[in-house]
């Protein structure tokens, strides 16, 4: 059989259509042991035929043609390429006893012939079409030659249960076990096609459990008093699934899927957008006749926002789809989905029980459903073993499934690139998944307020401080890392921290490097973005920060130069200015009073009882995900005495670290990170600098590390390659500290 080379497919030839034939040349039917009308499975693209073997008219090799009467169901949506070669190996005779039974499920044309013909001459039809056919178990039996309403019949099961495939004879029993039409069945096909989804499990067993009672066993719901749902509302942002996820279940399900989109019924005249909406509710009630349907509206809330006063036509629209939904019969085997990322914009009459009665929130997907959802698309693509699948699913806090795919597809860009400037690196390694995280960003953040450009900040980069930087690590680094030593100690994750000091010490870079190290979302706000000068749009675009701080938690949500945001409200000022409103709003975000049902992420997660086990990984994960779902406020400040006491209690500030400025030895290390890109001449003492620069901040030493490599060029007309000590003594004594000994005592004193 290996001396053989492949076979060209040809098309079938007239006089075989509906005899299941297979032409092959009698050296390869010789070759495979095949005699007249011996039973042979061919293994196509997408699928198998089941077909019986002839020699060809002109006993000519290297050609094969099928007649495809008995085929696996999926080569009905996706036909076989023009000018197949198929392989010799491909070809496996099959042995194809006499059945005693079969049961099969018969695909018929029309609506009108399933309700209107009798079961019994279907069935007589039925038998005398299949009789001296070779069938498949779960394959197609094509019957459309017979030009009848008759079209397939799909095999369910055969008798004996040990064998595959047989022939059905005169003494074998056929069974029908359903009877569809052909747009029911092919929807259903094409449901089945959908791609996988990661990280939906739960989500997927509800909904599923939801459609199969109404619309599977409507009998018995109605038998213990309890109506069927009408409708059912999904909620969740954008790009978490939602349509994928209908698509997936109905498949599963078993009903056809009637998808309407906001264009299809929207017309330009009076009238004709209702008249399109009734149309599409009587496409699904006629689509239900075939068998259980769902009608699926997608964007929810641009086709029916909430009525206002005016005669607008969404208004007619909405009253339009509240009648359809009472009139929604129990006899009536179809379901209404919606899906929305707007659910405030729905008109309240719409999320009452009755019309919309189930409301499914798919949130953004948590740390494990991320990885989830990255072992899904990983299956596609060529990745290196090397790349760490929990670390990326660690740094894409706030991506949902259309963010990860596209990353994915960043990093498979980036490896295309290499290879065509002639890489031998042929997979995708961490390194161009690293790039793709520069340009792809969570769809939560594209448009937000407190979006900001983070800098790869490290702690090395920092000068002195040391005893800061452990508190700061302690207070958002070590929650983050290390959540299962918390719990095991009884310790709560804080809220929030409160830096403050003399200007120009580190707060803020402090912060960038304490955002580095714990690979969070980081957002920052000033008081530029957030006052508006109409009343209410503060407090309302601070609330928004607060929400897509959440959707992408772990985050670290910082507000710098705090005092001119909110102050305090023990000063003379108007008791209601914008500022204190905005603290109101900020203590109540800081309690969680602010946190919204449709904020919620992924599916309820609760900790592992004790003396359950899992592996090592997968535990840790599940700390993280459980303990790091709050936002940490991080605010810095050098006026702390203008804050409000309530602000700065425990609970909501729980730890108020001072920033000091440098002594001689943080100096030292200052001005060491600060010239370590500087070419400073041998004579130049870091030790004699760091002495004579009492009171100098962190940003009074860079600025003058900075002055002294400009007079170093302007002394030697920008031909300067080393900076001298003179230099540094020149801008020495052309500086004043920015600190004096009465400020600095000032802040000895802790606000609290």
């Amino acid at each position: 059989m290996d001396s053989h080379g492949p076979l060209m497919l040809l098309a079938v030839d007239p006089s075989d259509r509906g005899s299941q034939r297979c032409r092959l040349g009698p050296g390869l039917m010789s070759a495979l042991g095949l005699s007249l009308g011996s039973p042979l499975l061919v293994h196509v693209p997408g699928g198998s035929c089941l077909c019986t073997a002839w020699p060809r008219s002109d006993l000519a090799e290297g050609f094969l043609q099928m007649d495809r009467k008995c085929f696996t169901p999926g080569l009905m949506i996706s036909p076989l390429p023009p000018r197949l070669n198929i392989e010799a190996a491909q070809l496996t005779p099959l042995p194809c006893p006499k059945l005693r039974g079969v049961k099969v499920t018969v695909v018929v044309q029309t609506v009108g012939f399933k309700k209107h013909t009798n079961l019994h001459i279907v069935h007589e039809l039925v038998k005398d079409m299949l009789r001296g056919v070779t069938v498949h178990k779960d394959f197609v039996t094509s019957l459309e030659h017979f030009d009848i309403d008759i079209k397939y019949a799909v095999v369910d099961g055969i008798n004996p249960d040990s064998a595959t495939a047989g022939m059905i004879t005169p003494k074998t029993s056929v069974e029908i076990s359903n009877i569809q039409t052909v747009r029911h069945f092919r929807s259903q096909l094409q449901d089945q096609q959908t791609i996988p989804l990661g990280g939906l499990e739960e989500v997927t067993a509800s909904l599923k459990e939801m459609l199969q009672l109404p619309l599977l066993y409507p009998r018995i719901l109605g038998s213990v008093g309890v109506t069927c749902p009408r409708g059912m509302l999904l909620v969740g942002p954008p790009g978490v699934g939602k349509t994928q996820l209908v698509q997936k279940v109905v498949g599963e399900v078993g009903a056809s899927l009637v998808p309407v989109r906001g264009p299809e019924l929207v017309g330009s005249r009076p009238g004709e957008s209702e008249a399109a909406l009734r149309a599409v509710f009587e496409h699904a009630r006629s689509a239900a006749e075939d068998g259980p349907c769902v009608l699926f509206l997608d964007e929810l809330d641009s086709l029916f926002p909430r009525r206002t006063a005016s005669s607008a036509p969404e208004n007619r629209l909405v009253a339009q789809l509240l009648t359809l939904m009472d009139g929604i019969d129990q006899s009536d085997r179809f379901l209404v989905v919606g899906a929305t990322n707007r659910p405030d914009s729905l008109d309240p009459a719409l999320r009452r029980p009755g019309r919309f009665d189930k409301e499914v929130i798919i949130g953004v997907p948590t740390l494990t459903q991320r990885l989830a959802i990255l072992k899904v698309l990983f299956d596609k693509i060529p990745v290196c073993p090397t790349v760490n699948l929990a670390e990326l699913a660690q740094r894409t806090t706030g991506y949902v499934g259309a963010d990860l795919n596209a990353l994915c597809r960043e990093a498979i860009m980036h490896a295309v690139r290499e290879n065509a400037k002639g890489s031998a690196e042929q997979k995708v390694v961490m390194r161009h998944f690293e790039e793709a995280l520069k340009v792809v960003s969570p769809s939560c953040l594209r448009s937000s307020l407190g979006r900001t450009d983070l800098p790869r900040v490290l702690w090395e980069h920092i000068g002195g401080l040391d005893e800061v930087k452990l508190k700061l690590k302690q207070s958002i680094e070590w929650p983050m890392k290390h959540p299962e030593a918390f719990v095991r100690l009884g310790l709560s994750r804080p809220r929030g921290v409160l830096l403050f000091g003399p200007p120009g010490c580190a707060k803020t870079t402090l912060v960038k490097a304490a955002a580095t190290s714990s690979s969070c979302a980081f957002l920052s706000v000033s008081s530029a973005d957030l006052y508006s000068s109409y009343v209410g749009d503060s407090e309302a675009a601070l609330a928004q920060l607060f929400r897509q701080a959440r959707a992408c938690a772990p985050s670290i949500l910082f507000l710098d130069e705090i005092d001119s945001l909110i102050g305090s409200r023990s000063t003379h000022e108007t008791q209601n200015s914008v500022q204190t409103r905005l603290l109101s709003v900020l203590l109540n975000e800081m309690d969680g009073i602010g946190v919204k049902t449709t904020e919620r992420r992924g599916a309820e997660k609760t900790l592992q009882a004790e003396g359950m086990t899992k592996s090592g990984a997968q535990e840790e994960l599940e700390w993280e995900e459980v303990c790091n779902k709050d936002v940490m406020v991080v605010a810095a400040t050098n006026r702390p005495d203008c804050l409000d006491s309530a602000l700065l209690r425990p609970g909501r500030m729980d730890h108020i670290i001072y920033v000091p400025p440098p002594d001689q030895q943080a100096r030292l290390s200052i001005l060491r990170v600060c010239t370590k890109r500087m070419p400073i001449c041998a004579d130049v003492s870091l030790e004699e600098l760091a002495e004579k620069t009492e009171l100098y901040s962190g940003a009074d030493l860079e600025n003058l590390c900075k002055e002294a490599a400009l007079l170093a060029l302007l002394e030697e007309n920008m031909k300067a390659s080393t900076i001298k000590r003179a230099h540094f003594l020149d801008s020495l004594s052309n500086m004043r500290p920015s600190l004096t000994a009465q400020q600095i005592q000032a802040y000895l004193t802790t606000p609290r």
